[in-house]
């Protein structure tokens, strides 16, 4: 790109409609996709998390499953963005209960022609989601908090790492 020329949306065409990018002459490659977030609760709230005392089960592992779920259903949800045949989806949830947080990072990998930002993403915010509607009944002031972009590999638009750009 010139200094003169704009830069361009990829998911937008010449005339300004939203289109869903060709990717068929992209080569097949590896690519993962790392993504964080985390839901800040009251302190009573870690606590019944902890000892598993919410009324609606397991909120840990039913918010892992989601996650996975919805990593699966991201172009159902996202328009425009390409069905991919996940090759593994990975979630974590940590407990940090001097933050009275849960912490959640979810990692994508696919052999493909696109990238896996959006399923990681996706799988993040929909464990988040079902975080709080599991405790909802005993806080409504969570905060789902920080969904973002941790790292990803592969393509040609190569490496990215959040911690490196903000340094």
């Amino acid at each position: 790109m010139t200094l003169t020329q704009k830069p361009r949306l990829s998911h937008i065409d010449d005339d300004g409609k939203a289109v869903m990018v060709d990717v068929s002459s992209k080569d097949v490659t590896s690519r993962v996709a790392t993504a964080g977030g985390t839901v800040l609760m009251e302190p009573e709230t870690m606590r019944l998390v902890q000892e598993g005392g919410m009324k609606k089960g397991d909120v840990l592992s039913v918010a892992r499953l989601a996650g996975i779920m919805g990593a699966k259903k991201t172009p159902e949800l996202i328009p425009l963005c390409h069905p991919l045949a996940l090759q593994k989806i990975d979630i974590e949830l940590s407990l940090d209960p001097q933050r009275n947080a849960i912490d959640i990072e979810a990692t994508c990998k696919v052999a493909g022609q696109t990238g896996v930002e959006m399923e990681a993403l996706t799988a993040v915010s929909i464990a988040a989601l079902t975080i709080y509607d599991m405790c909802k009944a005993v806080d409504r002031t969570m905060r789902l908090t920080d969904i973002r972009l941790l790292a990803k590999s592969g393509g040609q638009s190569g490496d990215f790492r959040a911690d490196e750009q903000s340094a």
